[in-house]
């Protein structure tokens, strides 16, 4: 039953679904920040780790089919892939950790250069 849904060589059903469900994992986030439902609160950030982890993990198969099959695409994405997630993390680093006492400490990455 479930062996051409998971042949993400060959077949994109499953990057689409892994999409579909983070998409509906957002829209749970959005919706447990209404204040209607703060008894519900707590399960707020439980959605919202879960909408994060299924789309990476959709585009994650979807560039696997694409490396296969669309080899110029994989190489638009995979560019865009880094710069996103490089503009993700500066957006976390100065929204969360800039001005705290706890800020990241980052010598350790300077010693790599």
């Amino acid at each position: 039953m479930l062996e051409g849904l998971f042949d993400i060589k060959n077949d994109r059903r499953l990057s689409v679904y892994l999409y579909r469900a983070g998409f509906g994992m957002w829209l749970m986030y959005l919706v447990l920040g209404a204040p209607a439902l703060h008894l519900y609160k707590h399960y707020r950030q439980d959605c919202g780790m879960l909408c994060f982890v299924l789309m990476i993990f959709g585009f994650s198969a979807s560039m696997v089919y694409d490396y296969f099959h669309h080899r110029d695409q994989y190489e638009v994405k995979k560019k865009w892939l880094f710069i996103s997630y490089v503009i993700l993390a500066g957006i976390i680093y100065f929204v969360e950790f800039r001005g705290h006492e706890n800020s990241i400490n980052l010598d350790w990455l300077l010693g790599l250069l």
